[in-house]
């Protein structure tokens, strides 16, 4: 099949986008740390967090730029960063968070070709010599005991959305 006659659409599961692949599986929710589902999308502990609590946010349609979305897509993204930006404030009481995303490998997408946000939420003084010298990040806690602690906030707060 030549390039002109692909097939544009999202990629399959196992394809690469493991963000599908959580998408796909809502049964290993806990085994994947997924915090949140909504009808489009899921809120999701990252696996290789900047900080505790580093979430992620990604629609269960695998697009690789914001604009290839929809703009009701696009609202539903950011409906689900506002959610998780009340489930930081809920469960960790940061001073600040960033949310960003990363749109293509050369601005430093992990997974490209899905799109998705990061929320990682921020205190005083937590750039310290660790990170920033030896870059190393150190990181207390698990990430399990983490995900436990968010999807007993998110019970709490579902109502409050």
């Amino acid at each position: 099949m030549g390039q002109a006659e692909k097939k544009a659409g999202p990629p399959p599961a196992g394809s690469g986008s493991f963000l599908l692949d959580y998408w796909n599986e809502p049964a290993k929710d806990a085994a994947n740390h997924v915090i949140e589902r909504s009808t489009h999308g899921l809120i999701l502990l990252n696996k290789y967090p900047y900080a505790n609590g580093h979430l992620l946010v990604a629609l269960g349609d695998a697009r690789p730029t914001l604009l290839d979305y929809d703009a009701s897509q696009r609202a539903e993204l950011w409906k689900l960063v506002e959610r998780a930006t009340q489930l930081l404030q809920h469960t960790l009481e940061p001073q600040g968070i960033n949310i960003g995303i990363n749109q293509g490998r050369a601005a430093g997408a992990g997974v490209p070709q899905h799109l998705h946000v990061h929320l990682v939420p921020r205190w005083g003084g937590d750039v310290n010599f660790m990170t920033t010298v030896g870059q190393v990040r150190v990181l207390p806690g698990s990430n399990e005991a983490m995900w436990k602690r968010f999807v007993e906030v998110a019970g709490d707060t579902k109502t409050n959305a």
